[in-house]
């Protein structure tokens, strides 16, 4: 798990690096990402379907996000587009391709629509979050 969590922080950095985020945000979009995979991970050995643990980990890497949007003072859209790469079903959509070309269309049709359904929790995921009044995440001043 530990080696999963430290693939999706570092991936997340690179996705920042290669995207040009600034230096001193970076760390924070790795956190966000690694967070989001390590809650990935820990709920799918608990049980919980793709979709489901997507979810999930969605709401907490855009929770995050949102935060440290507000600590940095810069567009939370910094966060979320690299903490979220993690998430992406590209394996999915790897994989319905190949079996459309392999002439499978059952296995196809199979991971196609988990790609769909893990794609759409992850926008259910954004939503939800975004709907929260901002001022939940104002850090205080004692």
């Amino acid at each position: 798990m530990i080696g999963q969590v430290a693939a999706a922080f570092l991936g997340t950095v690179t996705f920042a690096l290669m995207c040009g985020v600034p230096w001193k945000y970076r760390l924070c979009c790795g956190i966000c990402g690694g967070a989001g995979g390590g809650l990935y991970v820990l709920l799918e050995q608990t049980g919980f379907t793709a979709s489901e643990t997507t979810f999930f980990a969605t709401v907490l890497v855009i929770v995050l996000s949102r935060y440290f949007a507000v600590l940095g003072r810069c567009p939370a859209t910094v966060f979320v587009i690299s903490g979220i790469i993690p998430l992406v079903p590209g394996a999915g959509i790897y994989w319905m391709a190949y079996y459309l070309v392999m002439d499978q269309q059952e296995l196809a049709l199979a991971h196609g629509f988990a790609a769909v359904k893990t794609a759409v929790a992850i926008v259910l995921g954004i939503v939800v979050v975004f709907e929260l009044p901002q001022r939940l995440f104002r850090i205080r001043k004692e």
